[in-house]
């Protein structure tokens, strides 16, 4: 097969959802016998300093015409566009989600990215989307053709046995559990307020997450501790596999009171472990969390999401239909190699000059 390259900015890595459709999508790659070459683009994307733009573009300028490169659109949408017309490698570009609809940006910074995502999109031979919303969002906003997209869904790895560090029940009282990087747009701060109109019920909740950006940590911190809550929710950050696997083996609920979703890896990893899901009725969320797996409510609402965890709390009998039914969603879900197949009929048709 062709050789292909990926092109991924920072360290291919790092726990998020996005950094893990990377990496599980360049080994299920390899693994059909594709040459895959990983081109590192440096860690400032989506703000890239100048010296980081220079290192960037001359990664991807010295890519020859016959390698077709999959960039990833954390860096691919934040690109100067006069360079980026000048990469000879045919571009299929890989949107986790467009960068203007992150949370909390500046108006003109929100502007900016959709210009020269919109821009450098029309130099894309090829496009690969984690969902049908975020393709519908291309073609609506961004003027990118239909036939150029190609929704490649995450694929899923089943839980394994974990050799437990305790004895693995369900836990008493309840275990919320949340997973999400601790950032504004994962709505964890959401989440914490919901929690405090629930102080009446028995529970405990556990929010896990590689610390995102500064200050917003301590800033989450800060709200457990003066909503009286520091016994009950535990903010743990980031941990291992193990410890994680044991988490949702031992939760009874998912919450994650998120902002906006490209699609939601976490999702999938709640529905094969048999969780109800709480979350917010947003972005690929409700495409991607079945409505009988799943309550989903307005964004930014912590009554209305204290409201769906409560009649979770307060009935097991529909806990328990939600649980089977995440269980039953879980088992149809893709596989990881189905991603990559999609991905490699993307950079063919890339390689060949075709939609």
């Amino acid at each position: 097969m062709i050789a292909a390259a990926l092109a991924v900015p920072g360290d291919i890595d790092t726990v998020t959802g996005g950094y893990i459709y990377d990496r599980r999508l360049l080994e299920e790659l390899r693994a059909t016998g594709r040459d895959m070459r990983l081109v590192s683009l440096p860690s400032g994307f989506p703000f890239p300093s100048p010296q980081e733009m220079d290192q960037a573009m001359n990664a991807l300028q010295a890519l020859p015409a016959s390698c077709p490169v999959i960039i990833d659109g954390l860096a691919f949408g934040a690109l100067d566009p006069a360079r980026v017309r000048l990469i000879k490698a045919p571009i299929v570009v890989l949107v986790h989600h467009p960068l203007a609809l992150e949370s909390g940006l500046p108006q003109d910074i929100q502007d900016h990215l959709w210009r020269t995502e919109r821009e450098n999109l029309r130099h894309a031979a090829q496009v690969l989307v984690p969902s049908p919303h975020t393709g519908a969002i291309l073609t609506e906003r961004y003027d990118v053709p239909a036939e150029r997209i190609h929704v490649a869904l995450p694929g899923i790895d089943r839980p394994a046995p974990v050799a437990p560090i305790a004895p693995v029940t369900l836990e008493s009282p309840p275990l919320i559990l949340s997973v999400g990087i601790l950032h504004p747009r994962k709505g964890h701060d959401v989440l914490i307020d919901a929690l405090a109109h629930l102080a009446d019920q028995d529970w405990r909740a556990e929010i896990v997450g590689t610390p995102w950006e500064k200050g917003h940590s301590d800033a989450l911190q800060d709200r457990i501790r003066h909503a009286g809550l520091s016994e009950r929710i535990t903010l743990a950050g980031r941990v291992s596999d193990r410890v994680l696997a044991q988490l949702y083996q031992r939760a009874s609920i998912f919450a994650l009171a998120t902002r906006y979703e490209g699609y939601g890896i976490v999702f999938n990893e709640a529905l094969v472990h048999g969780l109800p899901i709480v979350s917010c009725r947003t972005g690929a969320v409700p495409d991607t969390v079945p409505a009988a797996a799943g309550l989903l409510v307005d964004r930014d609402d912590p009554l209305a999401f204290a409201g769906a965890l409560r009649s979770l709390l307060t009935d097991q009998d529909r806990r328990d239909r939600m649980a089977e039914a995440a269980r039953l969603a879980g088992a149809r879900l893709s596989s990881w190699a189905e991603t990559a197949r999609i991905a490699g009929l993307a950079l063919d048709a890339a390689a060949a000059g075709r939609s």
